[in-house]
């Protein structure tokens, strides 16, 4: 489920613009933007073993800091989890219509937040089958333009050691500068890798397999991540621009592999995109039970269970809502900037999460808890500075909007905000 919500085709879409970023160096920033993800991810896992419950950052930061600041968490969190599936949903509309323009792009629209729905009202179990045959089919198409790169570079005889080196250092075209641009551009690569905590009502052993499964799901990725651009950039040289940066790992397939490999990647890809937006909304849907059942949303709607499937499946239904009215109001832009503006808040306070649980509450104050989350926040918080200013003002339009609810829940913040139903491990 981890892999199939961060996408085992990760890097391809944003490969171009992570290659501008970072000045070619496409391989080098992957590397380290897996190791700034592992170090939030290591933190999701450690509070996931003190809290097994659905709820993520939000239960963390609510439990650890302030009930209030948890929900602020829950609510910025939310607009990560919704606002994935709306910018696939866009995504994938956009692709279709280009493949078959006769159809119109309110159709494709309808078309994707209907499927994304049904999938996720099947039920987990149904849900982790279908992920499990699209991680399969990403997996062969990802062999494919491996073997492609393969064959195309064995016809270059010319290549050095330098050539095979230029990926990770390129003399003329290095500076710190790019390399951190790029790298803070290459951490949306594992964005996704959060989604794994909401399920831990649902998997054995939450408090070891929460942990393994973050984690791991960031170093598989990073993995997979690092061989996949690895390869693009030994077929594709930076030195050499791209047709559409936006497309850009696409064009790296057709010159490996042909017009058929252009086309079948193509099709991947959304076929990647349909799986990470049904494993945003599952996420979002949980996240949204736990804010319900623990009151700071309406209990009656948001913290129901349907009594066959054993799915928050109201919540399920409102986010395809959102998929369907958000596709035709926000561009892919703004919302991919709008989905970082929520994702890093949550981060952030994951990482403040277990330094207050380990550390200052003396669970274990070993200089592990203290070092690598520190570290992990501040990453997080200099990647969140760095957004647009419009994505900042629209984020700070979805806060207010969350605050004032949270007002309206409590008469004016004269009573507690949240009622938690499950304790934390003693």
């Amino acid at each position: 489920m981890g892999v199939i919500m961060v996408q085992p085709t990760a890097p391809m879409p944003p490969f171009g613009a992570i290659s501008a970023g970072a000045n070619g160096h496409v391989v080098t920033v992957v590397l380290i933007a897996m190791f700034a993800m592992m170090l939030t991810a290591l933190s999701y896992g450690r509070m996931a073993r003190a809290y097994p419950v659905a709820g993520s950052a939000y239960t963390y930061v609510a439990r650890e800091i302030h009930p209030a600041l948890g929900y602020v968490t829950g609510w910025s969190m939310l607009l990560d989890y919704v606002v994935n599936p709306v910018i696939c949903t866009i995504w994938c509309s956009k692709a279709m219509l280009g493949l078959f323009p006769m159809t119109g792009y309110a159709f494709w629209v309808v078309f994707f937040a209907v499927l994304f729905t049904l999938l996720n009202l099947r039920g987990i179990q149904a849900t982790a089958r279908t992920n499990q045959m699209l991680t399969i089919a990403m997996g062969v198409v990802i062999v494919w333009m491996l073997a492609a790169a393969v064959r195309y570079l064995t016809g270059m005889p010319q290549l050095t050691a330098v050539d095979f080196t230029r990926p990770f250092y390129d003399a003329e075209r290095f500076s710190w500068m790019s390399i951190s641009n790029g790298a803070s551009i290459a951490v949306l690569t594992y964005i996704g890798f959060d989604g794994i905590s909401t399920l831990s009502e649902e998997v054995k052993n939450p408090r070891r397999n929460i942990l393994l499964g973050t984690v791991g799901t960031c170093l598989i990725i990073g993995i997979l991540s690092t061989v996949q651009v690895y390869a693009a950039q030994m077929v594709w040289p930076a030195s050499q621009p791209y047709p559409d940066s936006d497309t850009a790992y696409i064009h790296v397939a057709g010159r490996a592999g042909g017009a058929l490999l252009f086309q079948v990647l193509s099709w991947t890809l959304v076929v990647a995109t349909v799986g990470s937006a049904s494993g945003a909304m599952l996420a979002g849907a949980r996240l949204l039970y736990g804010m319900g059942r623990d009151g700071a949303l309406p209990k009656s709607y948001f913290g129901f269970i349907h009594p066959v499937r054993r799915i928050p499946s109201r919540n399920v239904l409102l986010i395809g809502a959102s998929c369907l009215i958000g596709a035709f109001l926000i561009s892919y832009q703004m919302g991919a900037e709008l989905l970082n503006f929520g994702a890093l808040i949550g981060f952030m306070g994951v990482n403040l999460s277990v330094l207050m649980h380990y550390w200052v509450r003396g669970r274990d104050r070993s200089w592990s808890y203290l070092v690598l989350p520190g570290l992990g926040f501040l990453v997080c918080f200099y990647l969140w500075l760095s957004l647009s200013i419009p994505a900042k003002v629209i984020g700070a339009v979805w806060m207010a909007t969350g605050l004032a609810l949270g007002w309206w829940r409590t008469n004016g913040f004269k009573r507690s905000l949240l009622s938690f139903e499950t304790a934390p491990e003693e």
